[in-house]
C-alpha cells in the first residue's frame, strides 16, 4: 500500500491534474468557493485514474478500491502542497 501511495505522489499526470484543478478553483472561487470544488475534484481524480490508466494492472475490485483510497490521500497531500504554496505567495505579495 505504501508503494502505491509513493507512486501516486510522484505521478506527473496526477500532479498536473491537481494543479489545474487548483488553478481552475482559484479562478471560479467567487462563484463556487474553494472547498467544495477542490474536495470533489480530489475524489474525482482519485476515482478516474485507477479506472482508466491502470485498468489492465488492477484485476480485482479490492485492488481498485485500494488504489482509489490511496489516490484520495495522495491527491489531498498534493493539493495541500499547492494550497500552502499559494498561501505563502499571497502573504509575500502583500
Amino acid at each position: 500500500m505504501l508503494e502505491t501511495l509513493v507512486s501516486q505522489l510522484t505521478d506527473p499526470f496526477r500532479i498536473g491534474l491537481i494543479l489545474f484543478l487548483f488553478l481552475t478553483a482559484l479562478r471560479t472561487r467567487a462563484a463556487m468557493g474553494l472547498v467544495s470544488p477542490l474536495a470533489l475534484g480530489v475524489v474525482f481524480v482519485a476515482i478516474l485514474l485507477p479506472l482508466t490508466t491502470g485498468a489492465e494492472t488492477l484485476t480485482n475490485n479490492e485492488a481498485k478500491l485500494t488504489a482509489m483510497a490511496c489516490g484520495i490521500v495522495s491527491n489531498a497531500i498534493i493539493l495541500g502542497c499547492f494550497v500552502s504554496a499559494w498561501a505563502v505567495w499571497t502573504k509575500v505579495r502583500q
